[in-house]
Formats: structure tokens, sequence, C-alpha cells
């Protein structure tokens, strides 16, 4: 800090100072009331600020989560608050919500989502590379027994398992390929077989 920084905190202090001397001699007889209406003003504005900054997180876990619907072997799935597609996938009997990732390759799961389905992640082969927005990561191939997304069941599915820190497992485009028609229009994903 240089000299004129240092004088203008000294000023804005002196300043700032005198403002508060004249407040108080001015509401010397109802000081009490005015600092608690001050008080009551602040803490309005502080929560403005907190409603302000977690809206998203409050809407996010307020609202209601997107709903996939299914007409014939055609899927609809909305686009979630945060710009993403979110498909909710049965794999081996165990439901598993999956982030819909065209920049993905293949199916990858994470570590938690693995043992939800009966694999031990402590247990497989690392010797697989993924290249991700967080560095590089091993990885392990799986076959998963069965994988439904809504009336459509596929077995014997190839997928990865993460030893990143992965906080949603990925579907990627091998598995979107198995569709014939991939679109996006009005804030949907519809899939068709």
């Amino acid at each position: 800090m240089d000299g004129d920084s240092i004088a203008r905190i000294a000023y804005l202090g002196l300043l700032g100072a005198a403002v508060v001397a004249w407040f108080i001699s001015q509401n010397r007889q109802t000081l009490n009331k005015t600092l608690q209406q001050a008080m009551a003003w602040v803490f309005i504005f502080v929560g403005v600020i907190a409603v302000v900054g977690l809206w998203e997180d409050i809407r996010t876990t307020v609202g209601p989560a997107p709903q996939m619907t299914v007409t014939g072997e055609t899927i609809e799935v909305p686009r979630a608050h945060d710009g993403h597609y979110y498909l909710p996938v049965v794999v081996n009997g165990e439901p598993i919500t999956f982030l819909v990732d065209t920049g993905a390759s293949q199916i990858v799961l994470s570590a938690q989502d693995a043992t939800r389905v009966g694999i031990d992640p402590d247990q497989l082969n690392y010797f697989g590379r993924a290249a991700t927005a967080n560095g590089e990561v091993r990885t392990a191939p799986v076959r998963l027994e069965t994988f439904t997304v809504g009336p459509i069941t596929d077995q014997n599915v190839s997928a990865w398992i993460n030893e990143g820190e992965l906080h949603k497992s990925l579907l990627g485009m091998d598995y979107l390929h198995r569709f014939s028609n991939i679109q996006f229009a009005d804030g949907r994903m519809i899939l068709s077989r």
C-alpha cells in the first residue's frame, strides 16, 4: 500500500467517524429504538442477499424434479434446471440417475453407483485411461447384466468404472448410438428406437 492509499483510508475513516458521531448526537433520545430499526434493516438486507445467492440451490431443492415420459419406444427427458439432461436407468435392478454426456464416449459409473449395482470397485483392474475436465483418471471395464431405460432393456452392456472423483454417473455416446433418432427440441431430449 502506498502513501496515497493510506491517506484515503484515514480520510474515509475520519469521515465515517464524523457521520457516526453526528448520527449519535442527533438521535440521543431515541438511540435504542433507532439501533433496533437499523439492525432490522441490516438483517433484511443480508437475508435478501442470501436468497439471491442461493436461489439456484433453493429452486433445485424445492422444485419438482423433471420427469421422463415414455410413448411406445420413444423416451422424452426434460432439461433440468441446471441445463443438463438426467436419465433414470435401472442397472442390474438398481435405479441410477445418469447425466447424459454427449462429450463422453462410454457409460461411466461412479464408484458409489458401481457398488450399488453389485460391483466392488476395489476388486477391479484399472488399466484404462480417460481424459476428463479434472485431468486423466484410471478406468476399469465392466459388463452390466441389465440396463433398462423406460421400456427398453439391453443386456450385457459394456461400461467403465471411474477411479477418480465422479459425482454423477455418465451416459455417453456409445449407448446413445443404440437409438435410431436423438433430438434436442424445446428443452427436451427425445430418444427413439
